[in-house]
């Protein structure tokens, strides 16, 4: 046999699509070639094998060598086709006898000059296109860990090339990648307790996890905006199995890679001001996953909101709505998942201090207007709740709270109306479309008449209509009720502080 065929994948966004590596000798002069759309690291592979296969006492065919990598058009990156390049140039030259069936078995890993198998990125996609197809996968030791979240996968490990060979001729076995080992992150959640007062945006904050809403807070510096997002995941449901796959395949594709430790954790992205728009919703090439799908299933946090460049907050705009993107380049095009609960903060004018109640302000209407300006209104249509977040008095700062645990006491009320949701229409409300507004939303006359008062005065758009809705059934199912009542609505509107343009003026 001059032909080997050995199965591998590729990586495509978080997808790994299966890739057969065809490798043929034929006479003529001594050459390796590597077709079917390979980068730079891949066409080095030739190198890697070589090597270490000659470091293993092997002998490199001085033969016309051509390696195919099918489906030809699409692109092929990164060391893993060194493994199952090594084992076809050894099956193709006869080198290495096989006992087992090669159809239903799939190989990846990079191979470093002595013949030992190396770590690759993005393993978990890996994973479950292999267990989709109902192969069997061979993977280096440094990714096993990894690869043993997933429960049902035939995955085995092996440390080098010739553990590998030994076991494909029958001599030895493979060890299987397993992984029980179950993390729990609770004690690391930080406590609503820690915040002093601030009892209006607790609330808000317990509406917008309990709806998975989307939270603006607006508050002079200092107030206490930043303490209360970074404990919205204290009060958030724990990260299921199938969701936790979700967020470590994301992660696995990344430069950085996926950390063990974070398995099951909520994410929780905070990007700095200074982000591109690549950086918040991804890019490059290939196409890399930005800090909104990063925050899939999670919380992204964008603090100083006002201080991020408009066109960056702009591209949030579609994956709001979608909770997915779509990064589109020359010989790429990735959809990435970004299912993400935004909670932002910003100063109600430049300087801080506008509508703090004290006469500290120093900026001019023009200047506040100029600064509410950077955040259209597209982009506010699709924030839930606007929340003011007032300074607490000193006094208060000085208190001891004796319950260090109320974030537990909200997450349970949380976890409940979340269940009611679920059990109701089958999602969260911010999913509900427009018909099933008017099935699961439904406001008295009196309510409706004052909603639309409210609608008309300030102008507000039908997706801010729509949202009022979302949050009113939110607070309603947080007390168990059937129907919106006019009280649920109330406060509904009360979260919407921006579409009153209260900080404009002093």
């Amino acid at each position: 046999m001059t032909l080997a065929i050995i199965h591998s994948r590729a990586s495509a966004g978080v997808l790994a699509p299966l890739i057969t590596v065809e490798v043929h000798l034929s006479p003529g002069i001594p050459r390796v070639n590597i077709v079917g759309l390979p980068e730079a690291e891949v066409k080095e592979s030739k190198d890697r094998v070589r090597s270490a296969l000659l470091n293993m006492e092997f002998k490199f065919p001085r033969k016309r060598l051509t390696i195919n990598l099918a489906p030809a058009d699409l692109p092929k990156e990164g060391g893993r086709f060194d493994l199952p390049i090594a084992l076809g140039i050894l099956i193709a030259s006869k080198q290495l006898m096989l006992r087992a069936e090669l159809s239903q078995m799939e190989f990846v890993g990079e191979l470093a000059l002595s013949g030992e198998l190396r770590s690759i990125s993005g393993i978990l996609p890996i994973v479950l296109g292999a267990m989709a197809a109902k192969h069997q996968l061979i993977i280096p030791e440094a990714n096993a860990l990894e690869a043993g979240l997933v429960n049902g996968a035939k995955v085995y490990f092996a440390k080098h090339l010739l553990e590998v060979c030994a076991y494909l001729q029958g001599e030895a076995t493979l060890p299987a990648c397993e992984n029980k080992t179950v993390i729990n992150h609770a004690s690391e959640r930080l406590d609503l307790s820690d915040v002093r007062g601030q009892s209006t945006a607790k609330r808000a904050l317990e509406v917008a996890a309990a709806g998975h809403h989307h939270l603006l807070l607006i508050g002079s510096p200092g107030a206490g905006k930043t303490m209360l997002a970074n404990r919205i995941t204290g009060i958030l449901p724990d990260v299921t199995e199938e969701a936790a796959l979700e967020i470590a395949a994301i992660a696995s594709i990344t430069r950085r890679g996926f950390n063990y430790n974070d398995w099951q954790r909520i994410p929780f992205r905070s990007p700095h001001h200074s982000a591109s728009s690549i950086a918040l919703v991804g890019g490059g090439r290939p196409p890399r996953p930005g800090e909104i799908s990063l925050a899939h299933q999670g919380v992204l946090f964008l603090d100083e909101l006002t201080e991020f460049q408009r066109q960056v907050l702009e591209s949030l705009r579609e994956p709001l709505e979608a909770g997915q993107i779509t990064i589109s380049r020359a010989s790429y095009q990735e959809i990435f998942p970004a299912k993400f609960q935004l909670i932002a903060a910003m100063n109600p004018c430049p300087c801080g201090y506008a509508g703090s109640g004290e006469d500290n302000c120093r900026c001019t209407n023009e200047q506040i207007e100029r600064y509410l300006a950077k955040l259209s209104g597209p982009l506010l249509d699709r924030i839930d709740l606007h929340v003011e977040v007032s300074a607490p008095p000193p006094e208060m700062l000085s208190i001891k709270v004796d319950n260090q645990a109320e974030s537990i006491v909200v997450k349970e009320r949380v976890v409940e109306t979340r269940e009611r949701q679920i059990k109701r229409q089958g999602k969260y409300n911010y999913e509900l479309s427009g018909n099933e507004l008017i099935e699961y939303c439904s406001i008295s006359t009196e309510s409706q008449t004052m909603l639309n008062q409210v609608i008309r005065k300030f102008n507000l758009s039908a997706r801010a209509y729509h949202r009022i809705l979302k949050v009113a059934r939110t607070i309603a199912d947080l007390e168990d009720a059937a129907s919106i009542s006019k009280v649920h609505l109330s406060e509904a509107l009360l979260y919407r502080s921006l579409d009153k343009s209260k900080y404009v003026l002093k």
